[in-house]
């Protein structure tokens, strides 16, 4: 018997407007690491923002790229946010 991940996925700004949609849920067959998910979902999407110019969080707190991910957890990419 294998076991999934379910997350759900936050989308923000640019990211939002890439994926067409402000979240979706994801089911994954083996846990990943949030930088490995932003990964899948940047291909699946052609984003066009690297990871290092956004912030994971996992859960509504910030976190490292490396956070493994557990599933029901909600995982959110923040863009920069642009004052003025």
């Amino acid at each position: 018997m294998s076991s999934t991940v379910k997350l759900t996925v936050l989308y923000f700004a640019a990211l939002r407007e890439q994926a067409g949609r402000e979240q979706e849920e994801i089911e994954l067959t083996a846990p990943l690491d949030a930088a490995a998910l932003y990964a899948l979902l940047a291909e699946r999407h052609a984003f066009t923002l690297p990871q290092s110019r956004l912030r994971a969080a996992v859960n509504h707190s910030f976190c490292p790229w490396d956070t493994p991910l557990a599933d029901q957890d909600i995982v959110a990419f923040i863009p920069p946010v642009a004052g003025g």
